[in-house]
């Protein structure tokens, strides 16, 4: 069996100030330490091998039982992990004052008892922390409880049972905005926009939901982020970047305003950036685009923004921006430019960047080789897509590059293994469940050209164009343009020009 790498996983996720406060505490604590020696062999290696593990300390006796030594360095690990964000992380610092608040009631001291629960409850109200609110509330009425049977009836139990009413109706609020976020959501990420009536139903619904289309329907900041996200994300769907550039904007008002809740919900105010980048890359407006982008990376500066899983979001959306922007307006060599300048910090963090920003990473890569004329190189980072056999995240982005890889295999002029590739083509988007059809227009009309012979290809092209042109009256058939310029292309063959200068002479 191969040997589990989560411990190795753990401690190359380790940042330099979270080692040394790892190694700090360890020096605190009396006998052997054999897991440091471990910790310091295993932070040295590239790639986990145990077997040279074993082989460095064979002749130290802790090696035969290298399983336990391993399990303790991992607990270990994350309780000092533990340790080091007590004090930065909210949610730590709050369930530390009510485990206070808890010692002190067993103690008797019900005069401090109450300074823990007034300071908490500030804490937990300045960041809508609404379910540490609900437990701060009942250890009140424990309190009351003590008050009464001393014969202290000052203190109003009415007014703890109205608040904490109000807070139940908050979370209550808050939990029917998760459960909607978690249904578009998944529409989103499964394909990217709406790709059938049964999508649609789903979108319609959430964009119809009273808590969505209400008027003051949030009960609270943290929920009115939610519901202007729900929104702004049923808008990109439908692919109504206008819309979707309003509600996300809101979202990142109301963060701004309040930035103890920003700093809690960091991926949501990175997401809303991200989306109003695509508003602006749709719209043209490149200026705001790469200030956003400028805006993305800085917020590594703030706080709750420098753990490692919003960096590597930082980096990957602000990243994909500038690949998707550069090619879009036919600037294809400064994407390779971006990729190479990249690349060090996307090899570093290839093993935790997620699966959707990495096929999202490579589509964009194969589409800025095929436009510098690299065919080959955008050929066999497409094989990767197509190879893989994923079958639920962002078909959209799956589903284009087979269009891609066509058009690859046409230029490199590989018109006997074309007639294959499109056959195959046809038979996965046979399977797709999509309302438009200018993918299986396009590989008709390029099997059409294999028939016919390549003397008939401007023929073909031509008439290709004039369906496409037809076609892209509708709004849903338009959605490949976001991925590949097929429009550029195909005029491109035609009028026997670059098919970067094409775009970018669509574009200005």
């Amino acid at each position: 069996m191969k040997p589990s790498t989560e411990l190795f996983d753990l401690i190359k996720s380790l940042s330099k100030s979270e080692k040394r406060f790892f190694k700090l505490t360890s020096s605190l604590q009396s006998g052997d330490k054999n897991y440091l020696k471990i910790f310091d062999y295993i932070e040295k290696q590239k790639d986990y091998d145990e077997e040279r593990l074993k082989n460095h300390f064979k002749k130290d006796t802790f090696i035969n039982h290298l399983p336990s030594e391993k399990n303790h360095l991992y607990k270990l690990i994350l309780k000092s992990l533990r340790s080091y964000y007590s004090e930065q992380d909210i949610n730590s610092i709050i369930k530390q004052e009510i485990k206070n608040v808890e010692i002190l009631h067993k103690k008797a001291l019900y005069k401090e008892c109450k300074k823990f629960i007034k300071r908490a409850k500030k804490l937990a109200r300045d960041y809508e922390k609404f379910y540490y609110l609900f437990e701060l509330v009942s250890w009140q009425k424990k309190l009351l409880e003590e008050e009464y049977e001393s014969g202290n009836f000052d203190e109003d139990l009415d007014a703890l049972i109205e608040e904490e009413s109000q807070i139940i109706e908050k979370l209550r609020n808050l939990a029917e905005y998760q459960i909607l976020y978690s249904k578009i959501n998944y529409v989103f990420r499964s394909g990217g926009f709406i790709q059938n009536e049964k999508d649609k139903a789903t979108v319609d619904a959430i964009a119809n939901y009273h808590l969505i289309i209400g008027k003051n329907t949030a009960l609270s900041d943290r929920a009115a982020t939610i519901c202007y996200y729900i929104k702004g994300l049923c808008a990109v769907t439908y692919r109504e970047y206008q819309e979707s550039y309003i509600y996300f904007n809101k979202v990142r008002s109301i963060l701004d305003r309040n930035p103890n809740i920003k700093s809690d919900t960091s991926k949501r105010y990175l997401m809303a950036l991200t989306h109003l980048l695509s508003s602006y890359i749709d719209n043209k407006e490149y200026q705001k685009a790469e200030e956003t982008i400028q805006d993305i990376r800085n917020l590594s500066k703030e706080k709750g923004f420098n753990n490692m899983d919003v960096k590597v979001s930082i980096f990957t959306s602000a990243f994909i921006a500038e690949l998707t922007m550069h090619n879009r307006k036919g600037e294809f060599g400064k994407t390779l430019q971006i990729m190479d300048k990249n690349a060090a910090m996307e090899e570093e963090l290839k093993d935790i960047i997620n699966k959707e920003k990495e096929i999202n990473i490579y589509f964009n890569k194969a589409y800025a080789y095929f436009g510098v004329g690299e065919y080959k190189k955008a050929l066999s980072i497409v094989n990767i897509m197509i190879n893989d056999n994923e079958q639920m995240l962002r078909q959209d982005l799956y589903s284009f590059s087979r269009v891609l890889n066509i058009m690859i295999h046409f230029e490199l002029e590989n018109y006997d293994f074309l007639e294959y590739v499109t056959k195959s083509t046809s038979r996965y988007l046979g399977k797709q469940d999509k309302d438009f059809t200018i993918e299986t227009v396009f590989v008709k009309m390029i099997s059409k050209i294999m028939k016919k012979g390549e003397e008939n290809k401007n023929e073909i092209l031509a008439l290709l164009k004039k369906e496409m042109e037809e076609l892209f009256q509708n709004k849903k058939e338009r959605i490949i343009l976001d991925y590949i310029d097929i429009e550029s292309w195909v005029e491109s063959k035609l009028n026997d020009e670059n098919f970067a200068d094409t775009v970018k002479r669509k574009n200005a």
